[in-house]
């Protein structure tokens, strides 16, 4: 229900802690890793926060040659939003010159959770690095996506433990044209995960990114509902990897998909965190495999009976 880890790699680079300013250990070359720039989120006096660290940053790297950057934790993250850490990135842009990829907001629980991230409007930052290849940002509290074009941008992943309604609709509205992957975590409605298969429709039919090659709807309370809009949704027959895993899957969704258009050509499906029946997961394979789908199925879930009527399904990543 957490996230508990951080990036160890991105944009198919290692990510490296930019040491503190009272650690001395040698820094690799700048373009060879993505640079992981973190503060505490609940900070002591003396901790040095997120802006200056990013300014020490800027002074001792090579910074024409910084191609992925990962912020990481910020001061009080849980209060405050990122709208500081996207101007500061913004003001950097003229420094930055060689830059390809963001993550913003690469905390775990114990930093802050995922529903907890206060995020803003990043879309003026991408608008200040019209190069950026890839873009990925964890947390939907206040984040704000109205539609843009961008048109390098080939990754967008988006994680949260809800994602707005009107965050959905920004992204599959925007003009993405060298869009390859996209991934949203669409979350549950009690941490604002408000959105419908309906928000999806420009993405579902096809007309929008048309690059698109790698799909991820993901974390999903209704993820029955987005598998039997997926069965036959235009957008399909292009895409290569399919990604519907960490929701509420259950057998009426995964027959859905397959009583839907062919999956055969796909490369990859993710099913994994699911509640599926072992006849169902069977059926899955038996249909996809022999085709050289590889089929995740890992994470099988089971769904808890309060014993009043009630039966209970978690997403993977909510709070």
């Amino acid at each position: 229900m957490t996230v508990g880890t951080y990036l160890q790699e991105f944009h198919g680079l290692p990510v490296f802690d930019f040491p503190g300013a009272d650690v001395r250990v040698e820094l690799p070359a700048t373009d060879t890793v993505a640079w992981r720039i973190s503060a505490p989120t609940y900070s002591d006096p003396g901790d040095e926060l997120w802006g200056p660290q990013f300014e020490r940053f800027l002074k001792t790297v090579d910074t024409g040659r910084v191609r992925a950057l990962v912020v990481g934790g910020w001061d009080e993250a849980y209060e405050n939003s990122s709208a500081d850490i996207v101007t500061a990135l913004i003001g950097a842009n003229d420094r930055l010159t060689a830059l390809e990829a963001v993550f913003l907001g690469d905390m775990t629980g114990e930093d802050c959770e995922i529903s907890w991230i206060i995020q803003s409007d990043v879309t003026p930052l991408l608008a200040a690095y019209p190069a950026l290849r890839e873009f990925g940002v964890r947390g939907g509290s206040e984040l704000a996506f109205p539609s843009l074009r961008h048109s390098a941008l080939r990754t967008l992943v988006v994680q949260t433990g809800g994602l707005p309604a009107d965050v959905v609709r920004g992204i599959v509205g925007s003009d993405l044209p060298a869009l390859e992957k996209l991934e949203l975590w669409l979350g549950t409605d009690e941490y604002g995960g408000d959105s419908s298969v309906e928000d999806l429709a420009p993405l579902l039919a096809g007309t929008a990114f048309p690059a698109l090659r790698e799909l991820g709807l993901c974390d999903s309370v209704i993820q029955d509902a987005v598998a039997a809009a997926v069965a036959g949704a235009p957008v399909v027959a292009r895409i290569e990897r399919l990604d519907l895993s960490m929701g509420v899957l259950t057998d009426e969704g995964a027959a859905a998909l397959l009583d839907g258009q062919p999956l055969t050509h796909l490369s990859h499906l993710d099913l994994s965190h699911h509640y599926l029946s072992a006849a169902m997961c069977e059926r899955v394979r038996a249909a996809l495999v022999p085709h050289g789908v590889t089929v995740d199925l890992d994470d099988a879930q089971v769904a808890e009976d309060d014993g009043d009527g009630d039966v209970w399904r978690y997403v993977a990543v909510a709070e």
